[in-house]
């Protein structure tokens, strides 16, 4: 880093956030729209019942999302598109992603009882395979720097999917099939992903073929055991907390749930950015553990000063958000926001701080932090919610962030003592790697 003050730093990240911001930006509009008509015309516990069905979405696509995905981009970025070795590794993803759905496809028919049968699974299990698979054209258009196409499908993801859902809305149809038609309108963006990545050239050649390359699919693997530690310790708990409180609380869930759909519509935008502009920059900074060190505190402040001013604008201005975004009867959820924001300010830092673990090569203790987080949250939510209510759930959360940005800020103070250089699991290309 030729430059490594901390303004020129600062304005270095803000002008690396800006496409991917813009690109995020779409799909949060497409989400508070969504969040406004389920409220709205989705009557007690619509709120709810979409989240819940969102978070089945998230667990279809963990591995292939933070798998398959990321480990595709990284080792598509170096090579050329429409050689042999693109061609593996592009088709090593697609082949593995079919195989991820699939499966969960079958284990959802298998535990989801009569609110999933055999038609239902079907459609879900399809319309998540061609979501997966355009995702991973996503991927690789914006590995290749085609950063407008990304910008695009992203606006074309949040119309069609919130296009399809409101149309489904206002035809009257059941919850249940508002909610396949969300997920299949999002799916008819795979042609145009298809069209976007043939026109950059990035499938000349491409044949699908069983097997496949053997030495791109266990490559690929490796990052999909990485993103299990993500599913068992974040989407899977949170699934299955979402699902509790349903069980027992039911529609009243929903004042709950407005603060942390709110929440959903900025935390995309944050760990967007996190991924393809803070990460790229440590590993740019392989070698050099004090730069590194300089360049992760500079993000830091920056970004601790910045989300608390963003997120305590959000707090001042709740009593005019949540019935705006929502609906009017949403507006007794503003007592739950304050310790939800505490909670997002304390976890965006702390994965911040989490970040040179993965730069490092170091998912054991990456995937250590996680787990020990989701047993904090358990066991406050254990403590908290038969005495608190709901206001134990949002407690719970700023406690158990608050604890884990503790931790992160103790293990990058030890760190300090002695910086050593950082580990980054090399690209494809590189010598000694296929």
């Amino acid at each position: 880093m030729a430059d490594s003050s901390v303004r020129s730093i600062w304005q270095g990240f803000v002008r690396g956030s800006l496409g991917t911001g813009l690109a995020v930006g779409a799909r949060a509009a497409g989400v508070l729209m969504l969040n406004k008509l389920m409220a709205v015309l989705g009557g007690p516990g619509g709120l709810t019942a979409l989240a819940q069905f969102q978070s089945l979405m998230s667990l279809f696509a963990s591995l292939p999302v933070d798998g398959i995905q990321a480990g595709a981009t990284a080792r598509l970025a170096p090579l050329r598109p429409g050689s042999g070795r693109y061609r593996a590794w592009l088709g090593a993803g697609l082949l593995l992603t079919a195989g991820l759905v699939g499966a969960a496809g079958l284990v959802l028919l298998a535990v989801g009882g009569a609110e999933w049968p055999l038609g239902r699974v079907l459609l879900f299990t399809l319309g998540m395979l061609l979501l997966s698979w355009q995702g991973l054209l996503l991927a690789a258009l914006l590995a290749a720097g085609h950063r407008a196409a990304y910008v695009r499908q992203s606006a074309a993801l949040s119309l069609l999917g919130t296009g399809a859902a409101a149309g489904a809305l206002a035809l009257g149809w059941p919850l249940g099939q508002v909610l396949l038609a969300y997920v299949l309108g999002q799916a008819l963006t795979l042609p145009l992903a298809g069209w976007a990545a043939a026109r950059a050239g990035l499938l000349r050649g491409l044949h699908l073929r069983l097997p496949g390359s053997l030495v791109a699919r266990m490559g690929l693997l490796r990052f999909v055991l990485m993103a299990v530690g993500v599913l068992l310790f974040g989407r899977a708990v949170d699934y299955a907390v979402r699902a509790w409180l349903l069980a027992h609380y039911g529609a009243h869930t929903d004042l709950w749930q407005a603060v942390a759909k709110l929440s959903d519509t900025y935390t995309p935008v944050v760990t967007a950015v996190l991924s393809t502009v803070l990460y790229p920059q440590l590993a740019a900074l392989a070698g050099q553990p004090r730069q590194a060190q300089r360049y992760l505190g500079a993000v830091l402040a920056l970004l601790a000063l910045g989300l608390g001013l963003a997120l305590g604008a959000v707090y001042g201005l709740r009593g005019w958000l949540l019935p705006l975004l929502f609906a009017p009867r949403l507006l007794a959820a503003q007592v739950l926001l304050g310790p939800q924001l505490l909670g997002d300010w304390a976890k965006f830092l702390g994965w911040v701080l989490l970040y040179p673990l993965l730069a490092r090569a170091r998912p054991l203790p990456y995937l250590a932090v996680q787990a020990a987080s989701a047993v904090v949250y358990v066991g406050l939510l254990a403590g908290l919610l038969p005495r608190l209510g709901l206001r134990g759930m949002v407690l719970a959360h700023a406690g158990r962030y608050g604890l884990m940005l503790a931790a992160c800020l103790l293990w990058e103070l030890l760190s300090r003592r002695r910086p050593r250089p950082l580990r980054v699991a090399p690209l494809a290309g590189k010598p000694g790697l296929p």
